[in-house]
């Protein structure tokens, strides 16, 4: 009997410790809980304020002036076709190559002598803007050889497609005539897909080596993504853009069989491993979002009213000037200057409409990428880095009409709001 009081006390006592136990376990969760309580705008400001004054005035300077650079270089194109049309250049060239009987022939070195010359017009602007201005701001690390030498292999490339696209406008501009501009978007439309496809093979290899990533956690865990994701990529490639700048980044390229998964070395190089599986992560949700053909059929909308906007343009241009520029009609090919004109301008006032197609590109990729990786903060981390380059904090304004991407403040103020609701 006594035995049974005494179990019973001692059972009694370990229920009263036991539940004071836990209470007070309870109680040490919910303070730590309280202390560690996620604050999003201090986890935000934190990073902002990671970029030093010079550094934040440097980005800011160098964004800003590719502001006007656009309007420079729109300006350019007017001085070529000044040069062209209204000081002769156009009607000598034409005289010269009189001699061949086939229009195309006409039409295809005519073209090369213009990509030429306006080529040999803007070389100053381009060794400015191209070579001493990436070099003011640390951008580049080539020296003169290197950067002429890439600069005349791009120059090669545009007049081998540059040309060969014009000639095949103009034969559809003399056979349709009045409806050149539906058929002639399509030509465009068409172009601009095979340029997607072959690039990742044939022509992005003349500027950079590709090799396939070395084997190691890296790959492993970028090709685990795209597996997770349904990208149909066997291999990830690197590639040395360090030998032109110290930017990173990354891209999945190519359509159908030319699919191609790359990151440059200066992304391996000073990006730990959470970064780049935040930045492989949105360059993922590229292709899985679809991004590629969605970004053919807008801009083939585009090119579709800018050649409306051409065909519309160049025809008053001509009533009014044409017999002083030798142009009779747009399928003259002695009016490519002013055609290229129109098309410049026209991109020029439609760059808040492409930057706006883009920049949402970039915010439904960049969302795919936070919930794939689950990086925040090597997300906000990669932002903080393109922020050397990329005004970080812009106006509302301003990153609606320049930015094809979001800024650095809006990509970090995105990744700790994703982290706030994900902090299990």
């Amino acid at each position: 009997m006594k035995r049974s009081y005494l179990t019973l006390i001692i059972l009694l006592f370990t229920l009263i410790v036991t539940n004071a136990i836990n209470s007070k376990a309870d109680l040490t969760i919910q303070e730590q809980t309280k202390e560690f309580h996620f604050d999003t705008d201090s986890a935000i400001n934190r990073y902002l304020s990671a970029l030093t004054i010079e550094e934040k005035e440097k980005s800011d300077s160098y964004f800003e002036g590719g502001y006007w650079l656009m309007i420079v270089e729109f300006l350019l194109e007017l001085i070529i076709a000044w040069v062209f049309l209204s000081l002769g250049l156009s009607k000598w060239i034409k005289r010269i190559l009189f001699r061949f009987k086939n229009v195309n022939v006409k039409n295809l070195f005519y073209t090369i002598f213009y990509l030429l010359f306006a080529y040999l017009i803007s070389f100053p602007l381009n060794i400015c803007v191209s070579f001493f201005r990436e070099h003011k701001y640390g951008l580049s690390n080539m020296n003169f050889g290197e950067w002429l030498t890439e600069d005349l292999i791009g120059l090669v490339l545009l007049l081998i497609a540059g040309s060969l696209l014009i000639m095949i406008l103009f034969i559809a501009i003399r056979k349709v005539q009045e409806n050149w501009w539906i058929w002639g978007s399509g030509v465009l439309t068409l172009f601009l897909i095979l340029m997607i496809f072959i690039a990742p093979v044939f022509i992005s290899p003349l500027f950079n080596d590709y090799k396939p990533l070395e084997e190691g956690k890296i790959k492993d865990e970028i090709l685990s993504m795209a597996r997770a994701n349904g990208v149909p990529a066997e291999n990830v490639y690197q590639f040395n853009a360090s030998k032109q700048s110290n930017r990173i980044s990354a891209n999945v390229s190519g359509i159908g069989s030319t699919i191609r998964i790359s990151l440059n070395d200066n992304l391996l190089n000073q990006c730990n491993l959470e970064e780049i599986k935040a930045v492989m992560a949105h360059e993922l949700g590229h292709y899985v979002l679809n991004h590629i053909y969605e970004m053919i059929i807008y801009f083939s909308i585009i090119i579709f009213i800018g050649f409306a906007f051409i065909n519309w343009l160049f025809k008053k241009g001509v009533v009014k000037y044409g017999k002083k520029w030798g142009v009779d009609e747009l399928s003259d090919i002695g009016g490519l200057p002013l055609f290229i004109l129109i098309f410049s301008f026209y991109f020029l006032i439609a760059t808040p409409v492409t930057n706006n197609i883009i920049r949402s590109n970039e915010v439904e990729a960049d969302y795919f990428g936070l919930n794939t990786a689950r990086e925040p903060d090597g997300f906000a981390s990669v932002a903080m880095k393109l922020s050397t380059y990329r005004k970080i904090n812009p106006g509302k304004f301003e990153e609606f009409i320049f930015f094809d991407h979001p800024s650095g403040k809006s990509r970090v103020t995105i990744a700790m709001q994703w982290k706030s609701e994900h902090l299990e």
